[in-house]
């Protein structure tokens, strides 16, 4: 698996800011707190991210259940808006409850799920598909693909790509990847826009960051499903029904996805700051070396 630092991974973000969506305009202020039950009365509906705002790899973040489980008691709803597209939702569901989460399956939103809407009259496309050879696809309907691995007739021959999960993935895989499509365009989706995620010391690198490569090396736009584009909150919204955006707040650790896609959709945000990306870094200085401005910075959950 590759790995990259979290100040490589800002600098790859900021690289490909042509590619996302713009920010909120005007003369923003962040209002600074410790724990998300510092504005739960403000709010009716909690957007959170899963990685860095509720676990670190295979580990919870220290407060997030309890956290979650307060927001539940006032009544609030909590949906976990996700850029995982690795595993099926029902894996994902019965790793968060091993976490001790207390989540069901109506609680949970993931790239991989916005994608799945978005193949589902495509059947006919046969697939190269970024991904482990034991990743299931049972969720993505009736699909024709195949896995990529090392030989390059698999990626000439087929009709289409999607990236889906990057932990197998090489280097040489991604020259023939960007090799057959200067040979031939075909559409590439995206099923994880996320450049990087974060572990317990370290950050991997998803998807999206071999996605803006071929962008820079071919001459293909690949079309991505999660944040911080606005497919993955059409989801969101259809999931809640009429609810005001005014009381809804999305959290995470990433300015790029989580603050800048809230923006998007018009909803205020909470950049998570003493997990995940920012964890150790100064958030404050990012806030302003982008221009990327939250509603508010929090500390911990």
């Amino acid at each position: 698996m590759i790995s990259i630092s979290a100040d490589e991974a800002f600098k790859a973000y900021e690289a490909v800011r042509h590619r996302l969506p713009e920010p909120r305009g005007g003369d923003r202020h962040v209002r600074h707190i410790e724990t998300l039950a510092d504005i739960s009365g403000d709010y009716d509906v909690f957007l959170l991210d899963a990685y860095g705002v509720l676990n670190i790899g295979s580990t919870a973040i220290p407060g997030a259940r309890d956290r979650v489980e307060a927001l539940k008691g006032d009544g609030k709803r909590v949906l976990v808006v996700s850029n995982a597209a690795s595993m099926p939702q029902d894996k994902l569901l019965d790793k968060y409850h091993r976490l001790g989460f207390s989540f069901f399956a109506e609680d949970i939103v993931t790239s991989r799920a916005t994608l799945a809407a978005a193949i589902s009259g495509k059947s006919k496309t046969h697939w190269g598909v970024m991904a482990g050879k034991h990743t299931l696809f049972d969720d993505l309907g009736d699909v024709s693909y195949l896995v990529l691995a090392d030989d390059p007739s698999a990626f000439r021959e087929v009709e289409g790509f999607l990236l889906i999960e990057s932990g197998s993935w090489t280097e040489g895989r991604q020259t023939m990847l960007e090799e057959a499509l200067n040979e031939r365009s075909r559409p590439v989706l995206v099923a994880n826009p996320d450049i990087v995620a974060p572990h317990e010391s370290w950050f991997s690198v998803e998807p999206g960051h071999f996605a803006h490569r071929l962008a820079d090396r071919t001459r293909i736009t690949p079309e991505f499903f999660g944040k911080p584009f606005h497919n993955i909150f059409d989801l969101v919204f259809e999931r809640l029904g009429a609810i005001e955006r005014s009381r809804i707040l999305m959290v995470g650790d990433s300015l790029h996805t989580d603050i800048l896609g809230a923006q998007g959709a018009g909803i205020d945000s909470a950049l998570m700051a003493r997990f995940g990306l920012f964890a150790g870094n100064d958030a404050e200085r990012a806030v302003a070396l982008t221009g990327i401005v939250p509603d508010f910075i929090v500390e911990r959950p």
